[in-house]
């Protein structure tokens, strides 16, 4: 195994010890507990990325505050709740990641 293959090794078991990926798997399981529920949470994700991949669209504010009205009781539910937060932790931690690798590498 090569150098750069040892350090990612060492790089992907240190993410799955982190605080943030052990709350991703934990809240993860749970949601798979209840499949009409995880099945909602995918159709919020999916609606929530096509609305941030937006950039043209005039109407875009009004969009998203009427996906969050039609989402808010939803987000309220404390298991979507908890895995979405863990979710964004994750996400978080791995573009802080990305971005310090992206940096040192002088990537542009």
């Amino acid at each position: 195994m090569s150098n750069l293959d040892n350090a990612v090794a060492e790089l992907i078991a240190a993410i799955k010890s982190s605080e943030q990926y052990l709350a991703y798997e934990r809240e993860k399981e749970k949601i798979n507990r209840f499949p009409e529920l995880k099945k909602q949470v995918t159709a919020y994700r999916l609606q929530n990325y096509r609305l941030q991949s937006m950039t043209d669209d005039e109407e875009l504010f009004h969009k998203i505050e009427e996906f969050e009205r039609e989402y808010e009781k939803f987000r309220e539910n404390p298991i979507v709740a908890d895995f979405l937060a863990a979710e964004l932790g994750f996400c978080r931690m791995m573009q802080s990641v990305n971005i310090k690798i992206t940096e040192a590498l002088n990537f542009e």
